[in-house]
């Protein structure tokens, strides 16, 4: 799998990796690799939600489709250490309409991917927000803009987008600002069915919204 895009994603084309990725337990296994680093089987299995014995089944499953790799030894040489093999992964249903099993297998992926985000927004205002800083806490920002665009378009939103990001995702600690804390940036484009769009030619500017920072902010969505 190629990781030749600027945030250094693995970029997943085949449907098989796309359907074993599309599992709970696989998906928080990379998710905590991600985040804290190396870890082995039993140190993960309280996070994601299953036995050592599981979560190993799961690691090695991930490592058949090089989405997780060995990583060095720790103190204890007889245990298997784990790492992620990029710094995230990217995937996009095929062009072809024949191409079923791949259709398929993106829409569950996609699918499993929203599940598991679903409540982290209700989660960080009830949880998180409460206790973060006035200053953090104006930082965060909530935006639900609808815009009508291209898919040509789009794609350059999104380029456009990650270019903006890529020299914060792959810059090093070292190169970190004092006072720099994770922040989670859920980024959904949700085209429309065709039939939703009613709005009469040069009406864009009035179909666009934004809404930041007021009552409880949250993440970019």
């Amino acid at each position: 799998m190629d990781t030749g895009n600027r945030l250094g994603d693995i970029d997943i084309t085949d449907p098989q990796a796309m359907r074993a990725l599309a599992h709970p337990v696989r998906l928080a296994i990379l998710d905590h690799l991600r985040r804290h680093g190396p870890a082995t089987a039993t140190q993960l299995a309280p996070d994601v939600g299953a036995t050592p014995s599981v979560t190993s089944w799961h690691l090695r499953h991930l490592a058949g489709f090089g989405l997780v790799r060995d990583a060095a030894p720790g103190t204890d040489r007889r245990q298997r250490r784990w790492e992620a093999a990029a710094r995230g992964f990217r995937f996009e249903a095929p062009e072809d309409p024949e191409d079923v099993a791949g259709q398929a297998a993106a829409r569950a992926l996609t699918r499993e991917m929203f599940a598991r985000r679903a409540d982290l927004p209700s989660r960080w205002v009830a949880e998180v927000e409460p206790l973060l800083s006035p200053l953090w806490q104006g930082a965060a920002r909530l935006a639900d803009t609808r815009i009508v665009v291209s898919a040509e378009e789009l794609a350059a939103i999104q380029d456009g987008i990650e270019q903006v990001l890529a020299p914060y995702v792959t810059r090093g600690p070292a190169e970190r600002p004092s006072g720099s804390r994770g922040v989670r940036l859920l980024r959904y484009a949700l085209p429309e069915h065709a039939a939703e769009h009613h709005a009469p030619p040069g009406d864009g500017a009035e179909e666009h919204g934004t809404g930041a920072g007021t009552g409880h902010p949250g993440g970019s969505l």
